[in-house]
């Protein structure tokens, strides 16, 4: 599942990090990995923005950040 479709206050586990999008280029995943949306990391989206959509607060590790819709659906999550 993405982490767009992800339940807002549920944990999940970063499976992998793709471009779901010609809109996501390889500077988006390199950004993701760089703030630590790698396999294997847990996260859990705390809370969307107005009307469901972004930005998402998200939080990686033990980091919180925002992130834009394109950013989010890049990101694949299995739930814990």
């Amino acid at each position: 599942m993405l982490l767009t479709q992800l339940p807002t206050g549920a944990h999940a586990t970063v499976a992998r990090v793709s471009a779901q999008s010609v809109h996501a280029g390889n500077s988006t995943l390199e950004r993701l990995g760089e703030l630590g949306f790698i396999p294997g990391e847990p996260v859990q989206l705390l809370q969307r923005g107005p009307g469901g959509r972004e930005p998402l607060a998200v939080v990686v590790g033990e980091t919180m950040f925002a992130l834009r819709w394109l950013e989010a659906e890049c990101i694949e999550v299995t739930p814990v």
